[in-house]
């Protein structure tokens, strides 16, 4: 049956992509799906309180992520880390997936923030901050992802004090990590970051770290939606340091890479898009690029679509496409982000996604969208 978007009348698919579980690693390419929470629609809390997140939902939606053979990237921006989920509600993340990940043999990487300083903070108490979680994630054991910290960009002085607080930190760490840059478009207080608002200069002190610890540094990942700037990162990397992209927006071309090499993956996409994902790549790994390709670049006008400015909202399209899919049982968000995108944005992301063939139940997303239509007064 017809269904009225705001858009316009929309003919639902009746059928799924035939996407089953394969548990087994991927070869070709290590990728990592940045995973959402489940809020506790039940909670009697306030947007300003502490988040209260539904445990059960959210490890399970971590085990299909992990039964289609991806990896999941814990605590990230895609769990809304610092927009309604606060350093002790992650540290509680990262307790509760890593030891679900060792039950289940999947593959985990936790970030290590300083998201526990909610004043102005020196330089001294960000490195604390920092080893603080860092702490944390290695014993949970769980892989560590450095990332973007407010309170660095907001304490640093100038490049000196980039280079100086992560060689600190790596010479810390007990196992290689990764380094993110999350730029502006995905939270604006990180701009400027690595010294400079010139992303050449930026890029220059990014990869002076780097080159001063490579035995420290597993890979990077880069989120600036920029994909010549990621080639050019890529190839001037030390051998042995892997590129993971972080480009919502360029994402098949960037990991299917070129004569000169290729990135791995850590998408938030690869949240709503996870089992396309792994079969893509299990078609990458046999050799077939155009299949690859065949498959990922019809994706992009969707992830296009959820990442538009302000990209930092992405989140809430995200979860929109799980509760569709039925991997949760209601829309409602930590931090009451489920507002934080419009009935248009929302019904878009619906049509594309149920184009894709995304939902393992066609039928159940389609009246989903109908009973928000409803709640929005737009049904017909």
């Amino acid at each position: 049956m017809t269904i009225h978007l705001p858009q316009g009348p929309y003919e639902p698919r009746t059928t799924p992509l035939d996407l089953a579980p394969n548990g087994a690693p991927l070869a070709s390419r290590t990728v990592f799906s940045a995973a959402h929470v489940v809020a506790d629609p039940y909670a009697d809390i306030s947007p300003d309180d502490p988040a209260a997140v539904d445990w059960d939902a959210t490890l399970a939606f971590r085990r299909h992520l992990w039964s289609h053979g991806l990896g999941v990237a814990e605590a990230m921006d895609t769990a809304q880390r610092g927009m309604g989920l606060d350093w002790a509600g992650a540290a509680e993340l990262i307790r509760r997936s890593a030891a679900e990940a060792k039950s289940v043999g999947g593959r985990i990487a936790c970030g290590v923030g300083t998201d526990q300083l909610t004043g102005p903070a020196g330089l001294p108490e960000v490195r604390a901050a920092y080893e603080e979680q860092l702490a944390l994630v290695e014993e949970s054991g769980a892989q560590a992802i450095l990332m973007a910290s407010r309170a660095l960009a907001a304490a640093a002085n100038g490049p000196e004090d980039y280079l100086e607080t992560y060689a600190h930190l790596l010479r810390q760490a007990t196992e290689p990590v990764v380094l993110h840059w999350l730029g502006p478009m995905f939270d604006p207080a990180l701009e400027g970051y690595w010294g400079s608002a010139d992303l050449d200069a930026a890029t220059d002190t990014f990869l002076k770290v780097i080159a001063e610890h490579p035995d420290k540094v597993d890979g990077i990942k880069i989120s600036l939606l920029d994909a010549e700037r990621e080639i050019d990162v890529r190839r001037r990397l030390p051998g042995g340091v892997r590129c993971y992209t972080g480009d919502d927006f360029n994402y098949p071309e960037l990991i299917a890479g070129d004569d000169r090499g290729f990135s791995h993956a850590l998408l938030g996409i690869f949240d709503p898009l996870g089992p396309l994902a792994a079969h893509a790549v299990r078609v990458l790994d046999t050799g077939d690029v155009q299949g690859f390709r065949d498959l990922l670049d019809p994706t992009v006008e969707l992830s296009r679509h959820l990442f538009e400015a302000p990209t930092r909202f992405y989140k809430t399209g995200v979860v929109f496409l799980a509760w569709l899919a039925g991997h949760q049982d209601h829309f409602t968000m930590v931090g009451g982000l489920q507002s934080a995108r419009s009935l248009p944005h929302l019904a878009k992301a619906y049509e594309l996604a149920d184009g894709l063939g995304l939902f393992p139940d066609p039928g159940l997303a389609e009246s989903r969208m109908r009973a928000l239509l409803t709640v929005h007064g737009g049904s017909r």
